[in-house]
């Protein structure tokens, strides 16, 4: 065959320049794009000989192999598929042919971000020219008679393409790497790539570090295969000891027979895992092979709470494993991780079309090989297919939830509080989902028993407290509140995450008169004394007395006081925070976080410092309102109010401890 030299007919010459501005952001893809290449090379061959086309070999070894060399500045991928005829490298490389190219060239050209623009377009091969400035193509076709051919490109429009030497049917590209892109010919990078894009290709991929030292392993003699590099037998002699018979004399005994082993240059070990989990069914796999998936994929050492395993076929195919992972809450975010395949081929992360946005909390792996991706293949197109998809997901989370806690409710209580936030978020964000967990959300009591809202609803009726349900955010800070509840045989909710307080909001919404009250924000009337019609009247006289007394000692006009006659005697003084004006409050501190606004004077509002009319402190005040000690007893009932509902700055925790030495010494 004459030598043949061109131009690559392509419809714009600004083809390469806008590849490589495109890709840059992502240029590691190549390794993805070339190598799922030589996998789809694999899977046409091996499908032609399903149908007659190609006669195998007796022991066919389909593999996919990247060989890096830093000496070289090369990176080698090489694969045994089907190869190509030079009409077929004319007809695929140097035919950029796309379907609709000047659209897509006119519509892309003003683009300001950087899109991959690889996948469905043709352009995968071409995504090694970001990081090379030579690529090679060596290529012999398995149709009978065809000659190998040899291609080479700098980058630009030019090529050069002749008759070639390879005697092997398949394809080997050679990637010549520009400067800034020889950190993919280092052993490492190349292996942390390949396990981003390639941990699940359905063909073997292999590495291999050209310049490294070979290395050995020993084998026994029966675990030799036709395959291996034989350097040299190593006989072990038999191992024998000496050992002391009955009669005292001694004799030389056996322990281990002589063996003949083999060294050989060591086996490479595939970097892909070519059958995932997700390609089997529930019955097929064990607890622990879930669990060892999960350890392996997603670097997670902690057991994963439970998982759920998808399995469709129709109206299309996607199969994948969800997890739902422990997450403490209280030190870490709760950021999960979605890894989207398209036929085992990695696509991208947490592609929230496809993925319902609660349910990017979870970790896991989903393959479709029906996403109508986009040119990018890291995107999709707008179509009602992917809300299908997302639907579908949404309703085997939902089924698997409603479905446990019906037949395991046990196992369903143990993991609620740590899947909580997982389903009242999607309860947020999903009306769908919200409608199907609606009777599978539970509280926990002061008890740790678990109740539905149904269930606490129907307590409030008998409590007469109508629709409201007290909860509690903090089981310490708020502890005096809570022992008030326990004595008063009250009960209340345990909702101590940030989601619960927009969640309780939707509840009441959706439900016409429930109204969630938190414990600090007041007192029932179960927790107060009885008190006659004279007693309100004194009550109220202490309580204009006092209140004026507190803001002159705590120098605040705005304070709120309340005086009560509790119960406990002991309990001198408390805070309440009005429920509305606290959630006011805690809308405005979340949306001031990065504002710099002070949101004290909002907190400040809320509060209502209780008095205990009953307690010998208050009394005290009240009786020596004109004494010199008045300012500093205010001042500590303050404080110990304060302290029981929440913590003190350290500015105020300071005076609290100076002034406590102080009364503390007057007593002496």
């Amino acid at each position: 065959m004459a030598e043949r030299s061109g131009s690559l007919s392509i419809n714009s010459e600004n083809i390469f320049p806008i590849i490589k501005k495109w890709l840059y952001s992502d240029h590691d893809i190549f390794y993805r794009e070339l190598v799922s290449n030589g996998c789809d090379a694999i899977t046409k061959l091996k499908k032609l000989a399903l149908m007659g086309e190609y006669t195998e070999p007796a022991d066919p070894d389909y593999k996919v192999t990247v060989s890096v060399s830093q000496k070289n500045k090369t990176i080698t991928i090489e694969d045994n598929g089907l190869g190509m005829t030079m009409d077929e490298v004319e007809q695929y490389i140097n035919q950029i042919a796309f379907s609709g190219a000047k659209d897509f060239l006119e519509k892309y050209k003003d683009k300001a971000n950087e899109d991959q623009i690889i996948g469905h377009f043709g352009l995968g091969f071409y995504s090694a020219f970001m990081v090379a400035d030579t690529v090679s193509i060596d290529t012999l076709s398995y149709q009978n008679g065809a000659s190998a051919v040899h291609w080479e490109s700098d980058g630009g429009t030019e090529y050069h393409m002749a008759d070639g030497d390879k005697e092997t049917v398949g394809t080997k590209i050679v990637l010549h790497m520009n400067e800034d892109s020889v950190e993919f010919c280092n052993e490492y990078r190349a292996k942390e790539v390949l396990d981003k894009y390639c941990s699940f290709m359905p063909i073997r991929v292999f590495l291999i570090n050209e310049d490294a030292e070979p290395q050995y392993e020993e084998i026994e003699k029966d675990e030799l295969t036709d395959k291996d590099t034989v350097i040299e037998t190593v006989i072990e002699e038999a191992k024998t000891e000496e050992k002391e018979k009955e009669d005292g004399t001694k004799e030389t005994v056996e322990v281990s027979p002589k063996k003949e082993k083999y060294k050989i240059l060591k086996r490479p070990v595939p970097v892909n895992d070519t059958d995932p989990l997700w390609n089997k069914t529930p019955s097929q796999c064990t607890d622990e092979e879930y669990r060892e998936f999960y350890r392996k994929t997603f670097r997670d050492y902690r057991e994963p709470l439970f998982w759920i395993h998808l399995n469709m076929d129709y109206p299309f195919n996607l199969k994948g494993i969800l997890y739902f992972p422990k997450v403490n809450l209280e030190y870490e975010r709760a950021e999960g991780t979605i890894k989207l395949y398209n036929n085992q081929v990695f696509i991208a992360d947490n592609i929230k079309e496809v993925i319902p946005e609660f349910l990017l909390l979870l970790k896991g792996c989903i393959d479709c090989p029906d996403l109508p991706l986009n040119v990018s293949r890291s995107a999709l197109q707008n179509d009602g297919f992917v809300k299908k998809i997302s639907d579908y997901i949404t309703k085997k989370v939902a089924d698997k939830l409603s479905g446990m806690c019906k037949t395991d409710r046990e196992s369903y209580e143990k993991y609620w509080d740590d899947i909580a936030p997982f389903i009242k978020y999607g309860c947020l964000r999903d009306e769908k989902f919200a409608e199907k967990m609606n009777d599978y959300i539970i509280f926990k009591n002061l008890d740790n028993k678990y109740l539905t809202l149904k269930d606490l609803m129907e307590e409030a009726k008998k409590e007469n407290h109508e629709n409201k349900i007290f909860y509690a955010t903090d089981v310490k800070e708020q502890s005096q509140y809570i022992n008030m509840f326990r004595e008063a045989k009250q009960d209340a909710v345990i909702l101590p995450t940030a989601i619960d307080s927009p969640f309780i909001s939707n509840l009441e919404q959706k439900n016409e008169n429930l109204k969630f009250i938190r414990v600090d924000a007041d007192l029932n009337d179960t927790m107060k004394g009885e008190v006659s019609e004279d007693d309100k009247k004194v009550l109220e006289e202490n309580e204009k007395t006092l209140t004026d007394v507190f803001r002159k000692a705590l120098s605040n006009d705005r304070l709120k006081v309340k005086v009560e006659k509790l119960k406990d005697e002991s309990l001198s003084s408390m805070i309440t925070v009005d429920e509305e004006s606290r959630r006011m409050d805690d809308m405005m501190k979340m949306y001031s976080a990065n504002g710099g606004m002070d949101t004290s004077m909002f907190a400040q509002q809320a509060e209502t410092l209780i008095l205990n009319s009953e307690n010998k402190l208050v009394k005290y005040v009240l009786e020596n309102k004109d004494s010199e000690n008045v300012n500093l007893f205010c001042e500590q009932l303050y404080d110990l109010a304060e302290l029981s509902h929440g913590t003190l700055t350290p500015e105020r925790m300071t005076s609290f401890i100076k002034r406590s030495n102080e009364i503390l010494g007057k007593m002496m």
